[in-house]
């Protein structure tokens, strides 16, 4: 829905198509264990993983998290999201979703186990496992995306995001091959790409996309002016795009041109984050939100993540190693997990709510939402996270002191996730089969 003052798709929503609630909710419940994996990982090895962003150690975190937590999460959210936002329901998304997540689960645990040991077999197999996850959920997802005809402008950063999906799939996997088989490829220029795709556009534009739909609909702000809604994801991936094609045309000789693109992404996210931000003070409640809270932070964390975006326009280029881990760090968790978090803290409630509306005895006990997840323990779990994100960013600086208490910490804060989440879902299972006995 176009309105005078900028863009709002709330009207767009339609909820009588949503999948069945297991569909989603298998890959939230599932993306706090491969948090908490990550983190008892790194409190395992200590600060020898800290020693350099190619240590087993962190590879394997890496992946836990990029594919363990958000991915996993960004999967349930797409089949959930694409019948109630853009009322495109997904083809057999019970199916497909039963068919996905083990693999998803099994090939990402495969992926880190051969980070850590090495082996060609165990890379052979999560390269089967997890290229065959993507191939039926990019099949899935774009057959739905290609009927989708509502909200126009979150329509298209879901496109985009899902278009980035298969090149970072496909140059990760051209990573693995040259680090397992010893294939002559440019490895270097392999990584900047990937790390690019994914989490600059398949998390990036996502994130983008969905949130000009969600942040308005769920925060109660102002909607995001019109030029932006339309026009941002597009300008992200062409800049993404055109930095591509000079990296792998002209690799570290890339001309001055490959500049102005890096700071044409670096630009459009900062100014999403912006805008974002001032979105929110002008929020209609005032009421203290725990979505809001993490979406803050998410925020702060990506407009910290252009200005070190642009470190590489700098004479000479590379960043130092502690200040790589961190730029890592405030990509994945304190934006990436922090909006993920934020967002499963409505999600999840909404949907327990919604589906036990839709049964014939109503919402059994509930009264309202709020009673779905405790406030409490949403709020201990952001103060968790938020101190997290700190000591992680020190442990890059002195993993001597800092590796083993932010490796607790993180671990503290997806257990914590995990059981919110959870308990939100017992209570729906108590409450349904309640019913059922009455």
């Amino acid at each position: 829905m176009h309105e005078s003052a900028g863009y709002s798709g709330s009207a767009a929503l339609s909820v009588d198509q949503a999948p069945p609630i297991l569909v989603p909710f298998r890959f939230f419940l599932t993306a706090p264990l491969f948090g908490t994996f990550a983190a008892l990982l790194l409190l395992f090895l200590g600060p020898a993983a800290w020693a350099s962003r190619w240590s087993a150690g962190i590879l394997a975190a890496t992946h836990l998290m990029a594919l363990g937590f958000l991915t996993m999460v960004m999967m349930g959210a797409l089949l959930q999201m694409l019948p109630v936002v853009a009322g495109a329901p997904v083809a057999r998304a019970h199916q497909v979703s039963a068919l996905v997540h083990p693999m998803l689960v099994m090939g990402t645990l495969a992926l880190a186990w051969d980070f850590l040991s090495g082996g060609t077999r165990v890379m052979a197999a999560a390269l089967a496992l997890l290229g065959s996850a993507f191939i039926v959920f990019i099949a899935a997802i774009t057959a739905s995306l290609l009927r989708a005809r509502a909200a126009a402008a979150t329509v298209r950063g879901m496109r985009l995001s899902v278009a980035a999906l298969p090149l970072t799939v496909v140059l990760g996997m051209s990573l693995a091959v040259i680090r397992t088989w010893h294939v002559a490829l440019p490895f270097a220029t392999l990584v900047t790409l990937h790390l690019a795709w994914g989490l600059g556009g398949w998390v990036g534009l996502l994130v983008i996309g969905v949130g000009i739909q969600v942040v308005p609909m769920f925060q109660t702000t102002p909607p995001y002016p019109r030029i932006v809604a339309e026009n941002l994801t597009p300008m992200i991936f062409s800049a993404l795009l055109g930095w591509s094609l000079l990296r792998v045309l002209a690799g570290h000789a890339a001309p001055d041109s490959a500049g102005a693109f890096i700071f044409l992404a670096a630009l459009g996210y900062a100014l999403y984050a912006v805008i974002t931000l001032a979105l929110q003070r002008r929020k209609r409640r005032r009421i203290p939100d725990i979505t809001v809270r993490f979406w803050r932070t998410g925020m702060v964390s990506l407009l910290a993540c252009a200005l070190c975006g642009l470190s590489v326009l700098w004479p000479g280029g590379r960043s130092p190693m502690p200040i790589q881990l961190t730029w890592g760090i405030l990509a994945i968790v304190g934006f990436g997990v922090s909006v993920v978090s934020g967002m499963l803290y409505k999600i999840v409630p909404f949907l327990v709510w919604l589906h036990l509306s839709a049964r014939p005895d109503g919402r059994g006990r509930l009264s309202n939402m709020k009673q779905i997840i405790s406030v409490r323990h949403a709020n201990i779990q952001f103060w968790l996270h938020l101190a997290s994100i700190l000591l992680l960013c020190g442990a890059a600086l002195a993993p001597g002191w800092l590796a083993r208490p932010a490796a607790a910490v993180f671990a503290c804060l997806n257990l914590l996730l995990g059981l919110n989440l959870a308990g939100a879902w017992r209570l729906y299972r108590g409450l349904v089969s309640g019913s059922a006995r009455s």
